[in-house]
């Protein structure tokens, strides 16, 4: 794939992306306006994390990263890969089952586990009956994204990102039937019927998103069958790589457990101490969903398009090929996270009043302070990211492990810190400065591990790169900024013009400098167009 094909794959996936987050940001609009951001919020969102917890920890970091490499090592077979993927399919689709299975069984020792101060509660019956029905979904998570990374090894990118457009609507439909008929939700008033609509509805969206990739593999030409046949050279190696991953996976929900427990008790302390707004793990997973968005809609795509590429350079032992693609990679990355995580910091509680309208001042404003607190972690984020797809397309997941035990210490170290030294009603705020912390951590490790590889990246170049970034939007930030009190109109103008002045100084000022990148990116957008 060259330069201007992974332009090409990224601009596709990112339209896809902006579409499933703009949908999903009016999934959670609604969401916030029928549950609150306080301990009814609290119980839905420990309820349908805990999917992507249990997902994300047993299988979903092989089967989004680990399995590419294979997957893409295995179309170079006779058969186009089809044996090797359609036993791939057949012991994922077991050991989903299985997983999802154990899930409903456990429910309430999860609940006791991530929630341990709703015991005795309301709030536990409430969030163990939510799990129950949101627990199907590690299935059908799982079955995406096997589905989408055979899709994207075989080139085809679009589906993978814009599938996830129908499990919004079918949410935004549900949420807004809700609220039209039970607009006064409580802990106190929500009924059976009503848990039921919010469980089993949710998860209708994660089927319907799974079952759409079907049609986009067939017409790839993979013949995709159930073969039980599991004493494949290239399975056990699968296995063994997947085995790493969980370690890497089991190591960021455990530090992610300490999260939620902390941020739960927070809530539930504040709310004792007569605090009304919303101060624990709700506004932590909203602030953090309007983080990722740019991570989302810009490196997601970037880098997904990016791993068949390098896997496939590794197999060529082209190690120039991949210094310079992960090199312009993260620069592509930076001209576009660098501005957002500025807005963040700058303008969280703008942002959240906002995009939140729906909520109190003062909900908007925590939730805000918080989105603030995260915002720099954008820019480690996005590169990091970018680093261990590069090492997993070498399949090195051992010294990745290593390396998230150590960031997840720290992290944990100092989160237990916060939930000790600070207020309860500023620990959320608290844990959101701590996960900016303990990425950048994070990269540095991750540019020592892939220089291991011989992938000789130009770290103080790269750094040079994205503090000139920085400063470039500060600057142009800095003229609407000294004029912030005579702007006229409500929130929403404000923010659109804070946007709109300060992205047009920005791209003027890049334009100005002739700098590489901007003009690469310019180049490769035109030659699009023709």
């Amino acid at each position: 794939m060259s330069d201007e094909s992974l332009l090409r794959a990224s601009s596709v996936m990112a339209a896809g992306t902006i579409f499933s987050r703009v949908t999903g940001l009016i999934r959670n609009l609604l969401l916030v306006a029928l549950l609150g951001t306080a301990l009814l919020g609290d119980t839905y969102n420990v309820a349908n994390t805990m999917p992507n917890i249990l997902y994300n920890l047993l299988v979903g970091g092989a089967l989004t990263a680990v399995f590419v490499p294979q997957i893409v090592r295995s179309l170079r077979d006779s058969d186009g890969g089809s044996a090797f993927i359609s036993r791939l399919f057949t012991v994922t689709v077991t050991f989903l089952f299985l997983l999802t299975t154990i899930g409903l069984l456990l429910a309430p020792q999860i609940v006791n586990i991530y929630a341990p101060e709703y015991s005795g509660r309301a709030e536990f019956d409430i969030t163990v009956t939510l799990m129950r029905y949101c627990l199907p979904q590690i299935f059908f998570l799982g079955l995406f994204a096997l589905l989408g990374q055979i899709a994207n090894a075989k080139g085809k990118f679009g589906p993978m990102m814009w599938a996830p457009v129908i499990n919004n609507l079918i949410a935004i439909t549900l949420f807004t039937f809700l609220l039209r008929n039970n607009p006064d939700l409580a802990v106190e008033s929500i009924t059976t019927s009503d848990l039921l609509w919010l469980g089993l509805g949710t998860t209708a969206g994660y089927i319907a998103q799974a079952l759409i990739l079907f049609p986009v593999i067939i017409k790839s030409g993979v013949k995709l069958s159930l073969n039980f046949n599991w004493r494949n050279t290239q399975i056990i190696k699968s296995f063994k790589l997947a085995g790493w991953s969980f370690l890497y996976a089991l190591i960021s929900q455990l530090s992610y457990l300490v999260t939620i427990n902390i941020a739960t008790t927070a809530a539930v302390r504040s709310a004792a101490g007569g605090v009304a707004t919303g101060v624990g793990y709700t506004p932590y997973a909203n602030a953090y969903l309007i983080l990722i968005l740019p991570h989302s809609i810009i490196t997601l795509s970037i880098v997904t398009a990016l791993l068949p590429r390098l896997s496939n350079l590794v197999i060529d032992k082209k190690q120039g090929e991949i210094t310079s693609a992960m090199n312009m990679a993260m620069r592509l990355i930076g001209i576009f996270t660098v501005p957002a995580a500025l807005l963040f910091l700058v303008f969280g509680e703008v942002i959240s009043k906002v995009l939140y309208f729906g909520i109190s001042t003062d909900d908007a404003n925590y939730l805000g302070l918080t989105l603030s607190a995260f915002a720099l972690g954008l820019i480690p984020v996005s590169i990091n990211l970018v680093l261990l797809r590069g090492l997993n397309a070498f399949e090195n997941l051992r010294s990745q492990v290593i390396g998230n035990l150590i960031m997840n210490i720290i992290s944990v170290v100092l989160s237990m810190a916060a939930a000790v030294y600070l207020e309860p009603k500023w620990v959320t705020v608290g844990l959101a400065a701590i996960f900016t912390v303990h990425y950048f951590i994070g990269t540095a490790i991750s540019f020592y591990l892939i220089k291991r590889h011989n992938i000789d990246l130009p770290v103080f170049s790269i750094a040079v790169f994205y503090l000139k970034l920085f400063l470039i939007f500060s600057l142009s930030l800095a003229p609407i900024w000294a004029l912030r009190y005579q702007l006229p109109g409500g929130n929403l103008i404000y923010l659109l013009l804070v946007v709109l002045v300060s992205a047009a100084f920005y791209l003027f000022i890049l334009r100005l400098l002739k700098m590489p990148e901007v003009t690469y990116l310019v180049k490769m957008i035109k030659a699009r167009k023709e």
